[in-house]
């Protein structure tokens, strides 16, 4: 008796934590996106004091970002990994919202890209999350736990830019920015009151010594984990090259500026609807199905309805291929996430969602570049076909190389 007794008590302590933590998710999505639609006319109002084009500045405003972060994030993960992720997700939500609290305050733009390069070093509070959320749940339940923190994400990505742009429009901008440090303020609140952590540091090495550079190198050196970290790659830069050009390739086909902005917004809308709905049902398909036969299956129908956006001719067949690619994006995410949790031994999530937290960013900084230079030689419709060209090399490497096989799943989790 006293034995079931223990099983149901662990079961109700890792679900509570996962449905605390999906709410912080959301929380700190919608603060985080919450700014995203109105920064380039933040840096225009603001101007700049050192004469540079505003429009160079505006691009500082996300590269420097996604940099810092590509930086920061494996150096946190792997603090994860020693001190706590329940720390890790309270630093990054809390100061998260210091540094965003201060950005409404600048008074140029130079200004707003310094802070925005701190936001890159001390956020990052997805990875921080997932890492937390991956050491909390059984490892045969990997797959509804990251879909569940999917949804949290997508729909408050989806509701972000409603909620920034309606204070920035009613208000200011400045007063977004105040409004989305106090989302990220309660973010971390919830999280220090609802997520009950019994942390196990990794055991260090024989000689004492357990450096970030052996943490890294012991998690890439699993063939499994390395191809998964290439697929994330590849998702993120087919997905990132297309998104900056979204707006111009509506205006392409709507030939009048008037209507474009609200479009765009309702094709965005409609992907992370979609996006909310594949990561319920695919997460969880794929703890009964297998992460690795999902994933290919995932990557050949996303790379099948990219290509034919390249193709469209009106805006109604774009809002049903985007649709489309919304739903599968939100089952290829936790899908991947999912794999890495199985490829890696328990204790290694910090370092594992840090080294993830850096390729996302790598891949978000190169490729409105890739982007920009596929439209400047070859058109707008060449982004979504070499998007999906992307996605369809994916589903062959996945399925050429990655092993078959995964490690049993672990007995009880570390942390609750």
């Amino acid at each position: 008796m006293r034995e079931s007794e223990e099983i149901m008590d662990d079961q109700h302590a890792w679900k509570r934590t996962l449905y605390v933590l999906a709410f912080v998710q959301f929380v700190s999505a919608v603060g985080m996106s919450s700014i995203f639609t109105f920064l380039p006319l933040y840096v225009e109002e603001l101007g700049s004091t050192t004469g540079l084009n505003i429009e160079l500045m505006a691009g500082l405003v996300f590269s420097a970002q996604a940099f810092a972060m590509m930086i920061a994030a494996p150096v946190w993960g792997a603090l994860a990994d020693r001190h706590g992720r329940k720390m890790m997700v309270l630093r990054a939500t809390w100061g998260g919202a210091l540094v965003i609290l201060l950005m409404g305050f600048v008074t140029s733009a130079e200004q707003l890209v310094v802070l925005r390069t701190v936001q890159g070093l001390v956020t990052g509070v997805f990875s921080a999350l997932t890492a937390l959320v991956a050491a909390s749940v059984p490892r045969e339940r990997m797959g509804y736990a990251l879909g569940l923190l999917q949804v949290g994400l997508w729909g408050g990505v989806s509701a972000g830019p409603l909620f920034g742009g309606y204070v920035a429009d009613t208000f200011s901008f400045r007063t977004s920015f105040v409004a989305t440090a106090a989302l990220l303020a309660l973010a971390g609140g919830l999280a220090s009151w609802g997520v009950h952590e019994h942390f196990e540091p990794v055991p260090r090495s024989a000689d004492g010594h357990h450096s970030f550079l052996a943490a890294w190198a012991h998690v890439l050196s699993v063939q499994a984990v390395r191809l998964t970290f290439l697929a994330r790659l590849l998702t993120t830069l087919s997905r990132s090259m297309i998104e900056p050009f979204t707006a111009l390739f509506v205006l392409e086909l709507l030939g009048d500026e008037g209507q474009t902005a609200t479009i765009t917004g309702a094709l965005l809308a409609l992907s992370g609807a979609a996006g909310t709905i594949g990561a319920i049902y695919l997460g969880q398909l794929g703890d009964r199905l297998g992460h690795r036969r999902l994933l290919v299956t995932i990557a050949i129908i996303a790379g099948l309805f990219y290509i034919p956006l390249g193709l469209v001719t009106s805006v109604w067949q774009m809002a049903i291929l985007f649709t489309a690619t919304g739903a599968a994006a939100g089952g290829l995410l936790p899908t991947l996430s999912a794999l890495l949790a199985t490829h890696t031994d328990p204790g290694e999530e910090g370092s594992v969602y840090g080294l993830e937290a850096a390729i996302i960013s790598a891949g978000r900084a190169a490729a409105p570049m890739i982007g920009a230079g596929l439209a400047m030689v070859f058109g707008l419709r060449s982004i979504y076909i070499s998007g999906g060209l992307i996605f369809l090399v994916m589903a062959f490497v996945v399925g050429r190389w990655l092993p078959l096989t995964t490690p049993a799943p672990r007995a009880s989790s570390p942390t609750a």
